[in-house]
């Protein structure tokens, strides 16, 4: 009889810690590049968001990594839909001055909290964006800009986003 509660007891304890992420898959990547973005670029730049959900469901840890891209001045998790631009929801890097030369690396990494969301998700808990993740409602996005008008010349200079990756 005691072994049975005890059990109950430490399987109860396992629902109430996962309750905020239960069903929720907790780790999420993404490659970008410039055939997904909307308009389609041109471009040998890359990029590649790793995406890891902490267990209570409050922090959202991740790495971005680009390569064979230039100017790189911001990047976000944007909300939308494959094939679909959307707003800004949270930044991974940035805003930084434009006309700063190639990136192969780890461009950015860290932490996001519901206190970083903007935008769509401002409002959200961690775990509300992470059920987004999941459902395939958001990407990645790397903006470029050379800094020297006119804007959209070519790689190096996509202010609108050189290189995209759905979140999956």
């Amino acid at each position: 009889m005691r072994t049975r509660i005890v059990g109950l007891a430490f399987v109860l304890g396992l629902v109430t810690v996962g309750a905020a992420v239960a069903g929720l898959n907790r780790n999420w990547s993404t490659h970008a590049n410039g055939s997904l973005e909307v308009p389609a670029r041109d471009t040998r730049g890359q990029a590649q968001a790793i995406f890891h959900l902490s267990k209570d469901g409050t922090e959202l840890h991740y790495k971005l990594i680009a390569s064979n891209i230039e100017n790189v001045v911001q990047a976000h998790i944007h909300a939308g839909v494959p094939g679909v631009n959307g707003p800004i929801g949270v930044f991974l890097y940035g805003l930084v001055p434009s006309g700063g030369g190639r990136i192969d690396g780890v461009l950015s990494q860290g932490t996001i909290t519901a206190t970083d969301f903007i935008g769509p998700f401002a409002g959200m808990s961690v775990a509300q964006v992470a059920a987004l993740m999941d459902s395939g409602g958001t990407y990645v996005n790397v903006h470029t800009n050379d800094g020297v008008d006119p804007i959209n010349t070519g790689p190096g200079d996509f202010p609108g986003g050189e290189v995209r990756g759905d979140i999956r």
